[in-house]
């Protein structure tokens, strides 16, 4: 049997993906119990975060493996398999126990080196264990799992280069400023109270939150962690708990709003953040809407000689407009597919000229340059970025008064509404594109070196736990020739005393175990060595042992094994 793992992640698909695949509980539970009774696998579990899906499973056939575990995935996640398999990585083998092993120390991470992994991983095995899925691979390979990334966070300085993600997303709403200084004096409001959110909350109260509302559908749960924070010894924060019907309210009062719940659809829509800061979703004259939320100004007009494109096919955001350069030429469409250059060029035929310093810009001269980047795109498939002759001004919005931030997968608040004036939206999406560029720690590298020389350790050790069953099995077939030996010499010498027999029985099974000692020792060293899985099935066949009774050794061992386990979880 051999290991296998497919899934995907914020690394092999775009965040719209991961939403529509996100597993439920309830899902989960059948995608493993499905697995298990598919034929390729015995063992299976599922590790589910917000940021990836990964199946696990001991599978007898690798292509069929793969093959069943994808089509699994794409039953239970309700995303179609031609539609998921681009996004889909596999993992076999000694790839997969150094893949599970990074995933651990938050190599993987959004975030790298972020700790709150190592408790997904752990609950992981939970539910296997409790569903009877997870057999003696799994067990091994995910306890050694936590205790790798437990090593890395102790022997490593991985975790001044991580941070969780909620940190990381408090920061993205910060803005450069410090978070400490940002949060000071605000008023949060966190939806939902589980993990995330707990710590979402626990993260706000540490940075200096005046006062932390906590909104969740079952009342015991959010009071619950208002108690925590509010007996908490190192903050001065005031919490309250509220139900989840009361979240408009509490929008008129909030500076900050974290959400992270397993809603399968959208908690916050943009419709009731705009009704609840007093945003007019409606544009007014100049094509803006109105924020009338108090503290917030006045949205900014565009300047006056900028061009508005709201009836251009590819709505375009306005660009102002600056001496010998037109919005509708170079940078207006720089980057954009040929297909879309071409929507666009139809639509500026008959568009109003800008009006310039300069005056009104010269028609053939925007032709030339539409048909320049026309031929561009015919030979490269895409309009490379140019340069702009002139920095575009942006049109001017007016400074956050409400900062959201969003850790659920799928989506609790809607995306629409950072289009909303004075409000900040940080969400999974958002958080991808900025760890992308995240500078990564020193200490990354020795943590890597870590879990190489645990990958090597991991698979010796299990390439020799691979010949235990069979050594064992020579062992107690040599007992058995003893055994069967003295039998025949007490036919044969009645005679003798109890200490006599007992004598030549000890001298016996001194000289079986003095010939097997070497080789047996051997055969484990060799087996532990990359492609020594062929030693067991060479001892088989040299000292022709009945593969059921090694099997039945096999079945014992992994039977002791889960009940330990089953105990210890």
């Amino acid at each position: 049997m051999s290991l296998l793992v497919v899934g995907l992640s914020h690394r092999s698909a775009p965040v719209s993906v991961l939403e529509r695949a996100t597993l439920h509980a309830d899902a989960q539970v059948k995608l493993v119990q499905d697995t298990v009774a598919a034929e390729p696998a015995t063992e299976a579990a599922v590790l589910a975060t917000c940021n990836r899906i990964e199946l696990y499973a001991d599978v007898d056939k690798f292509h069929a493996g793969v093959a069943e575990l994808s089509t699994l995935l794409a039953q239970h996640s309700g995303v179609g398999l031609d539609e998921l398999t681009p996004y889909l990585y596999v993992h076999y083998e000694d790839r997969a126990v150094h893949h599970l092993f990074s995933v651990a120390c938050g190599l993987d991470s959004m975030v790298v080196g972020e700790g709150q992994i190592l408790g997904q991983i752990k609950d992981s095995l939970a539910r296997a264990q409790e569903l009877h899925t997870a057999g003696r691979l799994l067990n091994d390979l995910f306890q050694q799992a936590l205790r790798v990334g437990k090593r890395a966070h102790s022997e490593t300085g991985i975790d001044r280069a991580g941070q969780s993600l909620v940190t990381f997303g408090l920061e993205q709403l910060a803005s450069g400023t410090a978070v400490q200084d940002w949060a000071l004096g605000k008023k949060a409001l966190v939806i939902g109270a589980g993990s995330m959110s707990s710590l979402a909350a626990a993260t706000l109260a540490r940075v200096g939150v005046a006062e932390i509302v906590v909104a969740n559908r079952t009342a015991e749960r959010a009071s619950r962690l208002v108690e925590i924070l509010n007996d908490a010894d190192d903050t001065d924060v005031v919490a309250r708990a509220v139900p989840m019907d009361s979240v408009s309210d509490e929008l008129t009062r909030a500076d900050v709003v974290v959400s992270c719940t397993g809603a399968t659809g959208l908690v916050l829509t943009a419709e009731a953040v705009a009704a609840g800061r007093g945003v007019d979703t409606q544009p007014g004259a100049d094509g803006v809407p109105s924020f009338r939320g108090a503290g917030a100004t006045q949205a900014a007009r565009p300047p006056a000689d900028s061009v508005t494109e709201e009836n251009c096919p590819l709505d375009l955001a306005p660009i102002q407009a600056t001496p010998g350069f037109s919005v509708l030429g170079e940078a207006a469409v720089a980057g954009m597919a040929a297909s879309e250059l071409e929507q666009h060029a139809a639509w500026v035929d008959n568009a109003p000229r800008p009006q310039t310093a300069v005056g009104v810009v010269d028609p053939a001269q925007e032709a030339d340059t539409i048909a320049a980047l026309a031929a561009t795109a015919a030979a490269i498939g895409r309009v490379p970025e140019r340069r702009r002759p002139e920095p575009v001004a942006e049109i001017p919005r007016p400074a956050p008064s409400l900062f959201l931030l969003d850790l659920a997968m799928p989506r609790d608040i809607d995306a629409a509404v950072h289009r909303l004036p004075g409000v900040r939206l940080v969400d999974i999406e958002s958080l991808a594109e900025a760890s992308a560029n995240a500078p990564m720690a020193a200490d990354v590298d020795q943590v890597r070196r870590i879990v190489a020389d645990e990958v090597a350790a991991f698979g010796a050790a299990l390439r020799a736990a691979h010949i235990t069953p069979t050594v064992v099995a020579l062992r107690t077939m040599a007992a058995d020739v003893v055994a069967n030996e003295i039998a025949r010499l007490d036919g044969r010498l009645p005679g003798l005393d109890d200490k006599q027999r007992g004598e030549i029985t000890q001298t016996v099974r001194r000289v079986v175990d003095k010939l097997l000692h070497a080789p047996t020792v051997r055969v484990k060293q060799l087996a532990a060595e990359p492609g020594g899985a062929g030693y067991a099935d060479a001892l088989r066949t040299l000292f022709d042992l009945d593969p059921e009774t090694v099997a039945a050794v096999s079945r014992a061992e992994d039977s002791t094994t889960d009940e330990k386990d089953r105990g210890s979880s």
